[in-house]
């Protein structure tokens, strides 16, 4: 047990952590710069499109995307019709770490490692930023080559394919894999990592790898879905929003898992990149196919979840009958006053008397 555990909760942490560097790297660079850009290039669904496109790349992160536009719309600074395109962006923009992860530059992982650190300690605040970025790369893929090693240990004990005869249809079964790894461990990017590397070694099918990559893509809405508790509902429908949007694409991408195989080992004969490919296929196409619909979807949204509306009617009533009884109470029995009378040599000075209001 312990030759399974420990390779992998080391390697997810290293993976994880690699993952919080870069966007803490990227932050340092550009993170005013990216806030201003959400703020400012959403007034068309086309313009938010690519806008998530390039945020979600530079922050590793479609969740940290995702919780972004929820705090904007919470706090009145973007409506909900605006974040929409940008959501659709978010799906796409994820595909680039999972890209990135499919390159063959797991022999560097170490030398990227010791780069960054070089440059962080380097005496340029310019150029820190970039050692974290290059080091969180480093540690991303070292984290991959390490929970790689569980695959064997799998393999011989006969725990993959125990589960996928537990599970009855294995596509359904890796839907449900994926969705609840990728709620667990919140990154969509370290679920893909795994069924990259365990498909990679023979531990499980492509198609199977494919179902645990669609599944990742609903377990990565539980981010956004916690972030709205408690918040207002516009941005629960931000939410609302990321989770329908990427459920819809599930279900209708998978009797078309076979086609998505097929395209993708078209693209690549390279087992990573394949899964890769399906990632982006499924996101890119999602995406495409609701960008025209955007205001309509959002309007779907707003009636699914309509905004909180104050009857003034009622609300303005009792504040006049508040109103009223005070002024009774204040005929009824009159507030006594102060006034200063005027000092005199024998009396003390500053004598008060209370008049009675009239």
């Amino acid at each position: 047990m312990k030759d399974i555990l420990i390779p992998f909760a080391t390697g997810l942490a290293i993976f994880l952590f690699g993952l919080q560097l870069i966007r803490i790297g990227l932050l340092d660079i550009a993170g005013e710069r990216l806030r201003s850009m959400l703020l400012r290039f959403t007034k068309t669904p086309l313009r938010g499109f690519f806008t998530g496109i390039l945020t979600t790349g530079f922050l590793q992160s479609s969740s940290a995307v995702t919780v972004l536009l929820i705090s904007f719309v919470n706090a009145g600074l973007m409506s909900f019709s605006h974040s929409v395109g940008i959501i659709l962006g978010t799906n796409v923009g994820t595909a680039v770490t999972t890209e990135i992860l499919a390159l063959k530059i797991e022999s560097f992982a170490l030398p990227m490692i010791l780069g960054g650190a070089i440059l962080r300690l380097l005496p340029w605040p310019q150029i820190a930023p970039l050692g974290l970025v290059l080091g969180g790369f480093g540690c991303i893929f070292l984290g991959m080559d390490t929970m790689q090693w569980i695959a064997t240990p799998l393999q011989d004990r006969g725990w993959v394919s125990w589960l996928l005869e537990l599970g009855g249809d294995p596509i359904w079964s890796g839907v449900a894999i994926g969705t609840l790894l990728t709620a667990i461990i919140q990154s969509s990017s370290a679920t893909i990592a795994i069924t990259m590397g365990f498909f990679a070694t023979g531990v499980i099918t492509l198609p199977f790898a494919a179902a645990v990559v669609l599944g990742s893509n609903v377990g990565t809405c539980v981010t956004g879905l916690l972030a709205a508790i408690g918040s207002t509902r516009t941005a629960k429908q931000v939410a609302i929003a990321h989770l329908i949007l990427n459920i819809g694409g599930v279900l209708i991408f998978i009797p078309g898992i076979p086609l998505l195989i097929g395209a993708a080992t078209l693209l690549s004969s390279h087992p990573p990149a394949q899964v890769a490919h399906i990632q982006t296929l499924f996101n890119l196409i999602c995406s495409l196919l609701v960008l025209p619909f955007t205001t309509s979807f959002a309007r779907g949204i707003t009636w699914l979840l309509p905004e909180e509306k104050v009857d003034w009617h009622r609300s303005e009533k009792p504040r006049k009958e508040k109103q009223k009884k005070k002024e009774e109470v204040h005929l009824q029995n009159p507030i006594p006053t102060l006034e200063l009378a005027p000092s005199s040599k024998k009396g003390p000075p500053n004598r008060m008397t209370f008049l009675r209001r009239r």
